[in-house]
């Protein structure tokens, strides 16, 4: 199964070694992925990451390791212009930052992997379904 996982579930999986989300993203039959940016906001947040994490600093960038060899980081030129108009309509009124994530969903036909209850709610009432976990 193809599943988009978006930024505060990574940044909640640096967190924690006991976090349910670093669970599931080291469940071997599914494939992860995510929009390249996102690399790119975890190391923008480095520090606050390593202040706020229960473990070492060594054992954050270890976890790191392991992370940039599970997801498969897609540049965002690769998804259709039709699909990011799909999501931006999804998205409208919600989080704008939201809608690489469901645009990439859309482009694989994968799930996406969200902490966002509000965005769940309202991609829900506007038709998209297609939640992990």
């Amino acid at each position: 199964m193809k599943v988009v996982v978006d930024t505060n579930i990574l940044f909640s999986s640096f967190l924690s070694k006991n976090s349910r989300h670093r669970d599931v993203l080291f469940d071997e039959p599914h494939e992860f992925y995510s929009p390249n940016f996102v690399f790119l906001e975890i190391f923008r947040h480095k520090e606050k990451i390593l202040k706020c994490a229960k473990e070492s600093e060594e054992e954050v960038y270890e976890f790191l390791g392991k992370i940039l060899k599970k997801i498969n980081f897609v540049k965002e030129e690769v998804v259709s212009a039709e699909n990011y108009e799909k999501a931006d309509a999804l998205c409208k009124g919600k989080d704008e930052s939201d809608v690489p994530f469901v645009a990439l969903a859309l482009e694989i036909d994968g799930y996406l992997l969200t902490g966002d209850e509000k965005l769940k709610k309202e991609l829900k009432r506007k038709g998209f379904d297609r939640f992990f976990a």
